[in-house]
Protein backbone atom coordinates (compact mmCIF):
# COMPACT_ATOMS: atom_id res chain seq x y z
CA UNK A 1 0.00 0.00 0.00
CA UNK A 2 1.41 3.41 -1.40
CA UNK A 3 -0.15 5.22 1.14
CA UNK A 4 1.62 3.46 4.40
CA UNK A 5 2.65 5.35 6.69
CA UNK A 6 -0.50 6.84 6.50
CA UNK A 7 -0.84 9.76 9.00
CA UNK A 8 -4.80 11.17 10.40
CA UNK A 9 -6.58 12.82 13.50
CA UNK A 10 -10.33 13.82 14.19
CA UNK A 11 -12.17 14.15 17.24
CA UNK A 12 -13.47 10.77 19.12
CA UNK A 13 -16.81 10.20 18.79
CA UNK A 14 -19.38 7.52 19.93
CA UNK A 15 -18.91 4.62 17.96
CA UNK A 16 -22.03 1.41 17.93
CA UNK A 17 -20.92 0.84 21.74
CA UNK A 18 -19.53 -2.82 21.40
CA UNK A 19 -15.58 -2.49 21.94
CA UNK A 20 -16.29 -2.18 25.93
CA UNK A 21 -19.47 -3.82 26.41
CA UNK A 22 -19.48 -6.90 24.39
CA UNK A 23 -15.60 -7.17 23.40
CA UNK A 24 -13.89 -6.16 26.39
CA UNK A 25 -11.43 -4.16 23.97
CA UNK A 26 -12.12 -0.43 24.05
CA UNK A 27 -11.99 1.56 21.10
CA UNK A 28 -12.38 4.50 19.88
CA UNK A 29 -13.74 6.02 17.17
CA UNK A 30 -12.91 8.67 14.08
CA UNK A 31 -15.84 10.21 12.79
CA UNK A 32 -17.15 9.97 8.82
CA UNK A 33 -15.25 12.96 7.47
CA UNK A 34 -11.91 11.08 8.56
CA UNK A 35 -13.27 7.89 6.84
CA UNK A 36 -14.78 9.44 4.14
CA UNK A 37 -10.95 10.83 3.63
CA UNK A 38 -9.38 7.87 3.89
CA UNK A 39 -6.85 7.12 0.68
CA UNK A 40 -8.42 4.41 -2.41
CA UNK A 41 -5.36 2.31 -1.55
CA UNK A 42 -6.21 2.42 2.07
CA UNK A 43 -7.68 -1.15 1.56
CA UNK A 44 -10.22 -2.51 4.82
CA UNK A 45 -8.99 -4.59 6.96
CA UNK A 46 -6.62 -4.54 10.38
CA UNK A 47 -3.63 -2.38 10.31
CA UNK A 48 -1.03 -2.22 13.32
CA UNK A 49 0.47 1.78 14.37
CA UNK A 50 0.85 4.42 16.33
CA UNK A 51 -1.65 6.56 18.43
CA UNK A 52 -2.02 9.84 20.67
CA UNK A 53 -4.88 11.39 22.44
CA UNK A 54 -4.71 14.93 22.69
CA UNK A 55 -1.02 15.86 23.70
CA UNK A 56 -0.52 12.67 25.82
CA UNK A 57 1.57 9.93 25.31
CA UNK A 58 2.33 7.85 21.99
CA UNK A 59 1.20 3.86 22.17
CA UNK A 60 0.92 1.01 19.85
CA UNK A 61 -2.54 0.70 18.29
CA UNK A 62 -4.54 -1.69 16.08
CA UNK A 63 -7.48 -0.75 13.78
CA UNK A 64 -10.22 -1.59 11.98
CA UNK A 65 -11.02 -0.46 9.14
CA UNK A 66 -14.40 -1.54 7.19
CA UNK A 67 -17.76 -2.50 7.67
CA UNK A 68 -16.97 -4.80 10.40
CA UNK A 69 -18.63 -8.36 8.67
CA UNK A 70 -19.57 -10.18 12.36
CA UNK A 71 -21.85 -7.19 13.24
CA UNK A 72 -23.07 -6.77 9.01
CA UNK A 73 -22.60 -2.91 9.69
CA UNK A 74 -23.98 -1.19 6.60
CA UNK A 75 -21.75 2.03 7.51
CA UNK A 76 -17.88 2.20 6.92
CA UNK A 77 -16.04 2.79 10.21
CA UNK A 78 -12.48 3.47 11.50
CA UNK A 79 -12.06 1.53 15.38
CA UNK A 80 -8.87 2.61 16.68
CA UNK A 81 -8.40 0.42 19.67
CA UNK A 82 -4.66 1.84 21.75
CA UNK A 83 -2.19 -0.79 23.62
CA UNK A 84 -2.88 1.09 26.98
CA UNK A 85 -5.14 0.78 29.91
CA UNK A 86 -7.01 4.59 30.50
CA UNK A 87 -8.80 5.76 33.36
CA UNK A 88 -11.69 7.24 31.90
CA UNK A 89 -13.28 7.83 28.09
CA UNK A 90 -12.01 10.44 25.76
CA UNK A 91 -14.78 11.23 23.86
CA UNK A 92 -14.54 14.55 21.89
CA UNK A 93 -10.80 14.63 22.20
CA UNK A 94 -8.45 14.76 19.27
CA UNK A 95 -7.07 11.01 18.23
CA UNK A 96 -3.83 11.17 16.29
CA UNK A 97 -3.00 7.87 14.59
CA UNK A 98 -0.24 6.45 12.12
CA UNK A 99 -0.50 3.74 10.18
CA UNK A 100 2.17 1.58 10.13
CA UNK A 101 1.32 -1.71 8.51
CA UNK A 102 -1.77 -3.98 7.14
CA UNK A 103 -2.52 -7.43 9.31
CA UNK A 104 -5.15 -9.06 7.67
CA UNK A 105 -8.32 -8.19 5.93
CA UNK A 106 -11.52 -8.34 7.36
CA UNK A 107 -13.67 -10.71 7.79
CA UNK A 108 -16.92 -12.78 9.51
CA UNK A 109 -16.15 -15.14 12.43
CA UNK A 110 -18.53 -17.92 13.70
CA UNK A 111 -18.55 -16.61 17.31
CA UNK A 112 -17.85 -13.71 19.49
CA UNK A 113 -15.61 -15.25 20.97
CA UNK A 114 -13.19 -16.51 18.10
CA UNK A 115 -13.63 -12.43 16.99
CA UNK A 116 -12.51 -11.86 20.49
CA UNK A 117 -9.80 -13.99 19.88
CA UNK A 118 -8.65 -12.44 16.81
CA UNK A 119 -8.60 -9.17 17.88
CA UNK A 120 -6.49 -10.27 20.45
CA UNK A 121 -3.73 -12.19 18.37
CA UNK A 122 -3.74 -9.24 16.53
CA UNK A 123 -2.97 -7.51 19.17
CA UNK A 124 -0.11 -9.09 19.91
CA UNK A 125 1.01 -8.88 16.12
CA UNK A 126 0.83 -5.31 16.60
CA UNK A 127 3.05 -5.47 19.68
CA UNK A 128 5.97 -7.62 18.63
CA UNK A 129 5.79 -5.74 14.76
CA UNK A 130 5.71 -2.17 16.36
CA UNK A 131 9.16 -3.17 17.90
CA UNK A 132 11.22 -3.04 14.67
CA UNK A 133 13.43 0.19 14.39
CA UNK A 134 12.03 1.47 11.19
CA UNK A 135 8.42 1.04 12.91
CA UNK A 136 9.73 2.67 16.64
CA UNK A 137 10.77 5.51 14.48
CA UNK A 138 7.58 6.48 13.94
CA UNK A 139 6.24 6.77 17.45
CA UNK A 140 8.76 9.59 17.59
CA UNK A 141 7.23 11.56 14.34
CA UNK A 142 6.60 15.57 14.79
CA UNK A 143 3.02 14.48 13.59
CA UNK A 144 2.64 13.55 17.64
CA UNK A 145 4.64 17.07 18.84
CA UNK A 146 2.63 19.48 16.96
CA UNK A 147 -1.35 18.10 18.27
CA UNK A 148 -3.33 20.43 18.91
CA UNK A 149 -7.53 20.52 19.22
CA UNK A 150 -8.01 23.68 17.37
CA UNK A 151 -5.59 24.16 14.59
CA UNK A 152 -4.46 21.33 11.85
CA UNK A 153 -1.24 20.68 11.38
CA UNK A 154 0.95 22.40 8.89
CA UNK A 155 3.92 20.17 7.25
CA UNK A 156 4.06 19.09 3.83
CA UNK A 157 3.56 15.30 4.60
CA UNK A 158 0.16 15.49 5.83
CA UNK A 159 -3.15 17.65 4.32
CA UNK A 160 -5.54 19.46 5.92
CA UNK A 161 -9.01 18.33 5.37
CA UNK A 162 -11.04 20.69 7.85
CA UNK A 163 -9.82 23.17 10.91
CA UNK A 164 -10.01 19.16 13.10
CA UNK A 165 -9.50 16.82 11.05
CA UNK A 166 -5.77 15.48 9.08
CA UNK A 167 -5.36 12.93 6.32
CA UNK A 168 -2.09 12.45 4.77
CA UNK A 169 1.13 10.45 4.37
Amino acid sequence: MKSLPYFCRGEVVRGFGRGSKELGIPTANFPDSVVDNLPADISTGIYYGWACIGNGDVYKMVISIGWNPYYKNTKKSMETHVIHKFKEDFYGQTLSVVLVGYIRSEKSFPSLEDLIAAINSDIEEAKVKLELPEHIKLKEDNFFTSTTNSSPVSSSSAASTSQSIINGH
